[in-house]
């Protein structure tokens, strides 16, 4: 019956959720794909070829157990299914509406590669824990045995929070410390609703601090605390900052009204949401509403914020990105939801400077692909002679983010850092120079994904669970 139910990859093509229509999704912040339902999920589930090889598991950074959870669903099987798929991934409605899995565990499927379409992985990942949550198969954390040890992390993003939720199932006691006055990092004020509606992060939250976790929020380590406290007060401490300072551009009128960094601009728009009173939006400032929007940068934060201006009632909206379509690090799925929202994408064009204060236009010069750099992808070159000023009322710097200067914000010179500021960390256990002090996430890999952030905040918590094991196991001797 199990076979029975599965390889039906020849017969049943892919079929993804419903979308939305664009003139229908573009007028609010709900998210795009309608749910499957039972039926289709499992139908879908039931496309997996259960290859002996799974690239779909090697390729997720979780190595989520995908082919065994696809099979359990297309059996009808879904609170086994769900306990599977959340015994390697803390959070795994969020990773099945966030991840990129064009470029993950869908772009390495079998079938896609023998011509058939992927299945669709993602979908059905929602799909299983959406129906957990829905059927209370989601339970609240409840340690068998409680233990003294306390950790202390430092940023509530998902790799903090993918911590704390191993540790407390352990019984450890944890504190989570942030500078903003709800928990989730990224995932919170970073991400539209449309790509993840916020009540999916908040109930999370409400799970962790039902579970026994405390949250220090509204919390400035180096100002309100410090870093010297927090050691003090706890036997580990997890770094999971994230990373939030903007990369800068460059060139004359760079300073000028109307040029905003993506952060600041997708945080506001995110507490709107909220219901929040944001003074910057109700002054236009973080607004795209009645503007023409130019939003410069190719990565995932850019597709956020020409959607979002969109949806805000911009005139027009186009993203300005120095390699070409085939080059740029966003995901393709993202892209083609943009242009089907109406945005328009000028490839191969950077800015070299702003003209009036407040910002009128962006001065562009056009590129061309030449030369592979040491990354292996070909390096943008200046066609000399072929700029033009592309206008604009509103300029979104999407260029990517660095790590604050933690040592120095924290006055701890001695915590080490790479060159490019990072918090240098063994790449396995996450520990660093600092005894009983890990890095995880972005502060740690710079700018990436929820999902490796994910993975490096259980890693950590093992590394710790480890510890405390050999330390009792002395104490026991």
């Amino acid at each position: 019956m199990a076979v029975e139910k599965m390889l039906k990859f020849v017969t049943v093509d892919k079929d993804m959720p419903e979308k939305r229509a664009a003139e229908a999704r573009t007028a609010d912040f709900h998210e795009i794909y309608a749910d499957y339902v039972k039926a289709k999920a499992a139908e879908q589930a039931g496309r997996c070829s259960q290859c002996g090889v799974p690239y779909c598991q090697t390729h997720c950074p979780l190595h989520n157990n995908i082919p065994d959870w696809l099979r359990l669903t297309a059996q009808g099987r879904l609170e086994e299914a769900y306990h599977l798929s959340q015994a390697t991934n803390t959070f795994p409605e969020i990773c099945g509406r966030i991840c990129p899995q064009d470029r993950l565990c869908e772009g390495n499927c079998v079938i896609e590669q023998s011509g058939h379409g992927t299945v669709t992985i993602g979908q059905v990942e929602k799909y299983i824990t959406d129906t957990a949550w829905e059927k209370g198969w989601v339970k609240a954390i409840a340690p068998s045995q409680e233990r003294a040890e306390s950790v202390g992390i430092i940023g509530a993003g998902p790799g903090g929070l993918a911590a704390a939720d191993m540790l407390r199932r352990a019984g450890v006691q944890v504190t989570i410390y942030d500078r903003y006055d709800r928990a989730g990092g990224l995932m919170t004020y970073g991400i539209p609703g449309f790509k993840l509606e916020k009540d999916v992060v908040m109930r999370r939250n409400d799970q962790l601090e039902a579970g026994g976790v405390s949250f220090v929020l509204n919390c400035n380590v180096g100002e309100d605390i410090t870093f010297a406290e927090i050691r003090e007060k706890h036997d580990f401490v997890v770094l999971a900052t994230g990373v939030y300072k903007s990369r800068e551009l460059q060139g004359p009128g760079s300073g000028a009204t109307g040029i905003v960094r993506a952060i600041d601009y997708l945080t506001a728009s995110n507490r709107v949401g909220f219901g929040d009173s944001v003074p910057e939006y109700e002054t236009g400032e973080l607004n795209a509403e009645g503007k023409k929007v130019v939003v410069v940068g190719g990565g995932d934060t850019a597709m956020d914020c020409v959607r979002t201006a969109v949806r805000q009632g911009a005139t027009s909206v186009k993203c300005l990105y120095r390699r070409d379509r085939a080059n740029m690090p966003g995901s393709q799925r993202e892209v083609a939801n943009a242009e089907e929202e109406g945005v328009e994408f000028v490839w191969l064009a950077a800015p070299k400077g702003f003209s009036g204060d407040p910002v009128s236009g962006v001065m562009v010069q056009k590129m061309r692909l030449g030369q592979p750099d040491a990354t292996g992808r070909q390096s943008p070159e200046v066609i000399e002679g072929a700029d033009y000023v592309e206008e604009a009322d509103l300029v979104i710097k999407a260029l990517g983010f660095e790590p604050e200067e933690l040592p120095t914000l924290w006055n701890t010179p001695e915590l080490e850092v790479t060159r490019w500021g990072t918090v240098k960390a063994d790449f396995r256990s996450h520990e660093t120079n600092l005894p009983g002090v890990y890095a995880v996430g972005d502060i740690q890999r710079g700018a990436s994904l929820v999902v490796w952030a994910i993975r490096d905040g259980r890693e950590a918590a093992e590394d710790i669970l480890s510890k405390l094991a050999v330390s009792a196991g002395v104490a026991a001797e």
